[in-house]
């Protein structure tokens, strides 16, 4: 049995692969730009969200209905939205993004939505970037707080938190526009 020789081998396989992380000939190799490798910024957005259920051209549409007779007051209707996000409350106003995800309601006791949501931007410097907001979103609260879980491009591992107010919503046509700031750390 040969077996005296596989620990010195095991034991310089693991001082080469260890050599190699530590040295960042790895990283080189594969030119991944790490973020300990750049400075963390923070960012504060400002925005309005312009939720469209009814029209010739609906932004969000109803994906599933809870079956008839379901308790819970609409408990999991969901919504599939791609709601676009303008620099003022007035729709006309400049597009910076879309909002593209869905909103369920996960609560039977009151209108709290499950919110898993990407901000697509597609203007400044922050066009191609996103963020990802993930949370509970209490609509009848005039402030609600979600979490900010994630990003790509200039907002790569982003984390931070969104502030949510509704500024206009009518209860015929289930229309809302939503102001948005939001902070976050990123890379």
């Amino acid at each position: 049995m040969n077996t005296p020789i596989l620990g010195p081998i095991f034991i310089f396989f693991i001082i080469m692969t260890t050599n190699t992380i530590i040295h960042g000939k790895f990283l080189e190799e594969s030119h991944i730009v790490l973020p300990w490798d750049r400075t963390e910024k923070f960012t504060r957005l400002h925005y309005f969200f312009h939720d469209i259920l009814d029209g010739e051209n609906p932004t969000s549409i109803k994906i599933i209905d809870p079956p008839a007779g379901s308790p819970g007051g609409g408990f999991g209707v969901t919504f599939m939205v791609d709601n676009p996000l303008t620099e003022e409350q007035d729709i006309r106003s400049k597009v910076v993004g879309r909002a593209q995800g869905t909103y369920a309601l996960a609560s039977q006791h009151d209108l709290g939505f499950k919110m898993v949501m990407n901000f697509l931007f597609t203007e400044g410097v922050y066009e191609g970037s996103t963020l990802c907001m993930l949370g509970r979103n209490g609509v009848l609260e005039s402030l609600r707080e979600m979490p900010i879980v994630g990003g790509s491009g200039v907002f790569r591992f982003a984390r931070g938190y969104a502030l949510a107010n509704t500024v206009w919503s009518s209860n015929t046509s289930g229309n809302a526009i939503v102001e948005y700031h939001v902070w976050v750390y990123h890379f």
